[in-house]
């Protein structure tokens, strides 16, 4: 990779390093320092700007920096080193794709997000809208429950069987298996992308915010949340496939 002029290299970083979106803060935070690595604007074993400069430039807490910090030296992206000249520095090799050799592109991210925003937020608005039976009310609860304990090697399966519990909710038949054709090809998406978690907590809490809405019949909320939700995993899709 070749060194960046040090000139653009602050002007992209300027550019790149923006206030995020409040309701995603973590993941927009993950993406933006992905953006950052991933165009070039770091180069290997240089080193981030200061916890606190990041979060003032991002418009989050140094808790929320700390933690998207964290989960990408996790997964390789970054070395922390302490002592007099220590501070958080891009690993000098970044991991390889978790992929099958398929190329991923933005188009391919943004089509199978747009299509499921379009699929769950209205079957969280339908679902709210319904006078749900006590079954589907059971439901709701115990597939949000499933989620919320799941071991990460099955927190996409129980994760899906949530979001397709809300499809069912929504009592459009055709729409569950349009969600579950969706869920596929967005979990193929998901699979090549590190679990965070940092990201499953915030995804739980926007869950159960989902759900209470749901049976509180507050469609908006519902709607609401469910879209934030949703971008919040395009972001880090954005941030480690394109």
């Amino acid at each position: 990779m070749a060194a960046p002029d040090p000139a653009d290299s602050s002007d992209a970083s300027e550019a790149l390093l923006r206030p995020v979106r409040p309701l995603n803060a973590f993941e927009d935070t993950v993406e933006r320092l992905l953006q950052t690595i991933r165009l070039g604007v770091l180069t290997p074993g240089e080193s981030l700007p200061p916890e606190r400069e990041l979060a003032a430039r991002l418009g989050v807490s140094r808790d929320t920096v700390r933690e998207a910090i964290k989960s990408l030296a996790d997964a390789g992206y970054l070395v922390s080193r302490r002592g007099r000249y220590g501070g958080t520095f891009l690993a000098d090799a970044l991991p390889a794709p978790r992929a099958d050799g398929t190329e991923m592109h933005r188009d391919d991210i943004d089509d199978a997000v747009r299509l499921r925003e379009i699929l769950e937020v209205g079957a969280a608005r339908m679902a709210a809208v319904r006078t749900l039976a006590a079954v589907e009310r059971e439901a709701l609860r115990s597939r949000l429950a499933d989620v919320r304990g799941a071991d990460p090697a099955d927190y996409r399966r129980l994760d899906s069987r949530l979001h397709l519990a809300i499809a069912e909710a929504a009592g459009v038949p055709s729409l569950v298996p349009l969600v579950a054709q969706n869920r596929m090809r967005l979990n193929e998406l998901l699979d090549r992308i590190p679990l965070m978690t940092r990201n499953i907590a915030h995804s739980d809490e926007q869950h159960e915010a989902i759900v209470s809405a749901i049976l509180a019949g507050d469609a908006d909320t519902a709607a609401q949340t469910m879209a934030a939700h949703v971008w919040g995993s395009a972001a880090l899709l954005h941030g480690f496939l394109d």
